[in-house]
């Protein structure tokens, strides 16, 4: 293993306060026992607004009776997921159904049994495109529930953090009359994980590639990559997408004439704080920063608008530490990833470390593709496209720096997509030329990946998206 770069960090971690580690495991316990969450950073309680309920914002005086919860929750996974909640949107409700009071959310602790997988891909041949199944956390099975026949190459997928809804960016780039994409949207049964086609509208730009949805449900952010471009689509109450509030045409070029004659927007994240969206641009080796105004849902360029990456890397995906204050970029190119302090104030990155995701001694053709942060915030994990594998690092809990724990062979051709379940027990990796799903377990103390037996055929499987399933007792 080599690391290209290496400067002197550019993280500091404030006296008194959790390591990115303790951060993230404090995450990773609650997130366990209160699935439907999404919590993008942690607070300490003296960051909170002394007074107020720490669940809903309110300063009028609460009863259990009346909302379920109390001003002063006595245990510690009450009080600790009350803290996140209180993190997790500016108003300080939970991530709950909209005809659900966010009050509820901490009166249904259960424990996972099963998760919902979708997967998304290209629907050609005899594929249908998008399926789900059912992954058995205790012994790693994967079970087919079904396929969704009406979309066109659903190739990246993204979920709403009620868990309500499933988007798909069809890849494609005739539209309607228009040189564009769509974005199709679903309704989700959390019980059998059926899909109920909603509408689609257009992305705006051809060959949509990735999409996310904002902490606030307010908005689907899209990245087009033949177009060159981001859009935001505003998200109904009823999970419907209206048209396109918000389309940013990106201009230039980079260093490789055959691969970055012109922008190519690979994906766009939201950040911890749902304030900035990231767009990584492999055409012109940056990340735009876009500041989001969820009443509007409109997206305007950030100050400074845009951070840049080594030139020839061609940035594809971008990964937040589960603490919000580190940003892994990786790089298609060079198959590597680019680590970055993230500053929440402008949406901007600095570079600390370049490290690749390939080993010293490989010599072949390969380029990057996915990368995540494992929930307990202690591994990361990158595909190799050619090298056919699954890198592992481990993150230093002090810093954020990372260190290669080695290469798992994918048990496929291309793995183009993957995914680490939200108990941080299993990773899914997609491989696209081989037609198949493999199904790893993930070592909680080293990070190590080793394969399950587990193997399910699929055609050309692109993004896998993971959510817990309601189940009866």
């Amino acid at each position: 293993m080599r690391t290209l770069r290496n400067h002197s960090p550019l993280l500091e971690v404030p006296q008194g306060r959790p390591n990115l580690a303790q951060e993230a495991l404090l995450r990773q316990n609650i997130q366990r026992q209160l699935p439907s969450l999404e919590v993008p950073q942690i607070r300490l309680k003296s960051e909170l607004t002394s007074g107020k309920c720490v669940i809903c914002g309110s300063q009028a005086p609460h009863s259990s009776r009346s909302t379920g919860h109390t001003m002063n929750s006595k245990t510690p996974l009450m009080r600790s997921a009350a803290l996140l909640i209180a993190a997790s949107s500016p108003a300080g409700a939970a991530a709950t159904p909209a005809s659900q009071p966010a009050h509820s959310a901490l009166s249904k602790v259960t424990t996972m049994k099963s998760l919902l997988v979708y997967v998304g891909g290209y629907s050609r041949g005899e594929s249908k495109g998008l399926y789900c199944f059912k992954l058995d956390l205790a012994s790693g099975i994967l079970t087919s529930l079904g396929e969704e026949p009406q979309s066109r190459n659903p190739s990246f997928l993204a979920l709403s953090p009620d868990g309500r809804f499933l988007y798909a960016a069809n890849e494609i780039s005739n539209y309607n009359v228009e040189r564009a994409g769509s974005v199709s949207a679903y309704a989700i049964d959390r019980a059998t994980g059926a899909l109920t086609f909603l509408n689609r509208q257009s992305s705006k730009g051809a060959d949509p590639c990735h999409l996310v949805v904002d902490a606030g449900q307010k908005a689907v952010l899209v990245a087009n990559y033949s177009g060159g471009s981001v859009a935001a689509l505003p998200i109904g109450p009823d999970g419907k997408l209206g048209e396109a509030t918000s389309f940013i045409q990106h201009h230039g070029s980079s260093v490789d004439t055959h691969r970055q004659e012109a922008p190519h927007a690979h994906s766009i994240n939201m950040d911890p704080a749902n304030r900035f969206a990231l767009a990584a641009d492999l055409g012109l080796d940056k990340i735009l920063t876009y500041r989001f105004d969820p009443a509007s849902r409109t997206l305007q360029p950030a100050d400074p608008p845009c951070s840049t990456i080594a030139p020839g890397s061609g940035p594809r995906h971008l990964a937040f530490h589960p603490n919000g204050r580190i940003a892994y970029v990786i790089n298609e190119m060079t198959s590597t990833i680019t680590c970055c302090s993230y500053n929440p104030d402008n949406g901007s990155l600095a570079e600390f470390q370049t490290i690749s995701t390939l080993p010293e001694d490989f010599s072949g053709k390969s380029t990057a593709a996915e990368v995540q942060v494992a929930p307990n915030g202690r591994f990361l994990y990158g595909s190799n496209r050619g090298h056919d594998s699954i890198a592992s690092f481990k993150i230093d809990p002090d810093n954020g720096h990372l260190s290669s724990t080695g290469f798992q062979p994918s048990g496929g051709k291309t793995p183009r997509g993957f995914c680490v379940d939200t108990t941080g027990q299993y990773l899914l990796a997609a491989n696209q030329d081989s037609n198949n799903i493999v199904v790893f377990k993930i070592n909680q103390e080293t990070g190590q990946l080793t394969p399950t037996g587990q193997t399910v055929e699929i055609p050309a499987p692109v993004c896998i998206k993971m959510l817990s399933m309601l189940e009866g007792d």
